[in-house]
C-alpha cells in the first residue's frame, strides 16, 4: 500500500486533481459577477449602447410628453455581467437643458438574437 502511494503516477494524478479542483473553485466565484470594461471611451460597442440608451429614454419621454430630451455625450464608465446574454451597467454623460447630467443605464444584449433591451435609465445618484 505504501508503495502505491509513492508511485509517480498516483502522485501526479492527485496533484492534477487537486489543481483542477482549486481552479474550478476560484473560477466559480467569478461567474455572473460584474467586470469593469476597459477603455470605455474608445470602445465603440459600449458607446453605441450608451447612444441606444439615450434614444430609448427620449422615445419614452415623447410618449409621456415629459421633460426635455437628453443629448448623448459619452459613456464614462461601464461594467458587464454575463447573464442570459450580456448585461451592461453604464454611466452616461448627457446634456439636458444646457447642463451636463449623469445617468445610469442597464442594457441587456443578446447577440445571437440581435436583441438589445433597455432595462433601466435614471439620473445617477453620485
Amino acid at each position: 500500500m505504501a508503495a502505491l502511494i509513492r508511485s509517480p503516477a498516483v502522485i501526479l494524478t492527485l496533484l492534477v486533481t487537486l489543481l483542477c479542483l482549486l481552479c474550478t473553485a476560484s473560477y466559480g466565484r467569478l461567474v455572473g459577477g460584474r467586470k469593469e470594461v476597459a477603455n470605455v471611451q474608445s470602445n465603440e460597442e459600449v458607446q453605441e449602447l450608451g447612444r441606444f440608451s439615450v434614444e430609448e429614454y427620449n422615445r419614452s419621454l415623447k410618449l409621456r410628453a415629459a421633460e426635455e430630451e437628453v443629448k448623448f455625450m459619452e459613456v464614462v464608465e461601464a461594467e458587464e455581467q454575463v447573464v442570459s446574454g450580456i448585461k451592461y451597467y453604464l454611466k452616461i454623460l448627457t446634456l439636458q437643458n444646457g447642463a451636463s447630467r449623469m445617468f445610469e443605464s442597464v442594457v441587456v444584449v443578446k447577440p445571437w438574437l440581435k436583441s438589445k433591451q433597455l432595462l433601466n435609465f435614471a439620473p445617477s445618484s453620485q
